[in-house]
């Protein structure tokens, strides 16, 4: 992997996720962290907030620097853990869950995503960060150079199993009786290009918007009434 592919992946480990800390409510007490990495986003919100953050990470070494970060730290692969009979009773309740960009990494995202929403309160916050698959360069490889685009990092990381649009991202949501009330675009000219300020408030009221969505960040709530803890 080249140097700079290598810092990005460490980066990206070590991420605190300003935006997702954003949408995180400030009186969440309870969080659990799906595929917590090193455990840099919920360190932060430990430093932002009185609360509890538990974290779920397979990859030993980033769970071993979790653990010093986080109030508890399970190291097991994700999918397996969700399919437990005794997923309640081993973690109890929460009223915040985050999700950054792990989901399309995993076999079933639908399934994982509807076990441990269902350890959600009722009102209870899911924060979910997807990378958009209509990303203007997949259009490129795709239709002009005639080839499916594969990275080491980005949207188009080689590891990825799963793919989503704003709408799959609404229905893997909905599935796990999750309402969304907040969509959140990332924008970039490319995939190392952020776009912030006015330009990229101006760009995401435009009908090319998804063309540039690098990124959609969803919060959904917790249905009353859909079971769970």
């Amino acid at each position: 992997m080249p140097p700079s592919e290598s810092l990005v992946r460490a980066w990206a480990y070590e991420n605190e996720r300003e935006d997702m800390q954003a949408l995180v409510p400030a009186a969440s007490r309870r969080i659990l962290d799906l595929g917590c990495a090193s455990g840099a986003l919920g360190a932060a919100l430990k430093g932002r907030q009185q609360c509890e953050v538990i974290g779920i990470e397979s990859n030993p070494g980033l769970a071993e620097a979790a653990t010093r970060r986080l109030d508890r730290v399970i190291t097991v692969d994700l999918e397996a853990f969700a399919g437990r009979d005794d997923l309640a009773a081993e973690l109890g309740s929460f009223d915040c869950l985050v999700a950054g960009d792990v989901l399309e990494h995993l076999v079933d995202p639908w399934l994982v995503l509807r076990a441990y929403s269902a350890l959600l309160e009722p009102g209870g916050t899911a924060v979910v960060s997807l990378p958009n698959v209509r990303y203007w360069q997949l259009f490129w490889s795709v239709g002009v150079k005639g080839t499916w685009p594969r990275h080491s990092v980005g949207v188009f990381d080689r590891t990825h199993l799963r793919w989503f649009t704003l709408r799959d991202a609404h229905e893997l949501l909905e599935q796990a009786s999750l309402d969304v009330v907040t969509v959140d675009r990332r924008l970039r000219l490319s995939p190392s290009r952020p776009l912030t300020g006015p330009l990229a408030q101006v760009l995401a009221r435009t009908p090319g918007r998804t063309l540039l969505t690098f990124q959609h960040l969803l919060v959904g709530r917790r249905r009353a009434g859909a079971g769970g803890v």
